[in-house]
């Protein structure tokens, strides 16, 4: 826990940088690319829905996890695939049932918080990242045009690992604890993804 608390602690530390350094860029294009940078790093926290699945992925990784080996599977195999729809977003490519899906995901990890379902790590990964693959085209529609996107993005993806990491630390202290709170941020993220499935259905 020590070890997450500093990596939290550093991260968070290094997100900074790029923040601070804004009030001294002398350059434009380099004022437009650190703001993209920070628009990106901020975007994930502008929705309930995402914050939910990120910080939710993180939260099972580490309830679920059998050992360090398999902690991180699920968090990376998120973050990457979140790019990737991302990338897909900004490229304007048409990808079908975003919406739904991304209400399916918050279902999904919700109800894998609620019961600690082990899978292996290249699994529970595949998992997770298919889902990210929508959140990432969603996030990916809304920066598209913006002369900083590609900076975004990163800043996006970053934010992302601190949520993860965050779910991750909560997860790591509840584990040896009562089975309660799990349950009930389990199913209340699953509750949350029925109320959105309700509404794009």
């Amino acid at each position: 826990m020590r070890f997450l608390t500093r990596s939290t602690f550093l991260a968070m530390l290094a997100t900074a940088l790029p923040l601070a350094a804004s009030a001294h860029v002398g350059v434009d294009g380099a004022a437009h690319h650190t703001a993209g940078f920070a628009q990106g790093f901020l975007h994930p926290f502008t929705g309930m829905d995402h914050m939910a699945a990120m910080v939710g992925v993180g939260l099972w990784s580490a309830l679920a996890s059998r050992g360090a080996r398999d902690l991180f599977w699920a968090p990376l195999g998120f973050a990457a695939m979140l790019l990737v729809g991302a990338l897909l977003g900004l490229a304007g490519a048409q990808v079908p049932a975003v919406e739904p899906m991304i209400a399916a995901s918050l279902l999904a990890v919700g109800l894998l918080v609620a019961t600690r379902l082990h899978l292996p790590g290249p699994m529970a990964a595949a998992v997770v990242g298919t889902f990210a693959v929508f959140h990432g085209v969603a996030h990916g529609y809304e920066l598209s045009g913006d002369s900083g996107a590609l900076a975004a993005v990163c800043g996006m993806v970053l934010a992302t690992g601190l949520l993860h990491i965050a779910g991750i630390a909560a997860g790591w202290a509840l584990r040896r604890r009562s089975t309660l709170p799990p349950r009930i941020a389990g199913a209340a993220v699953a509750l949350f993804g029925v109320a959105l499935l309700t509404q794009v259905a």
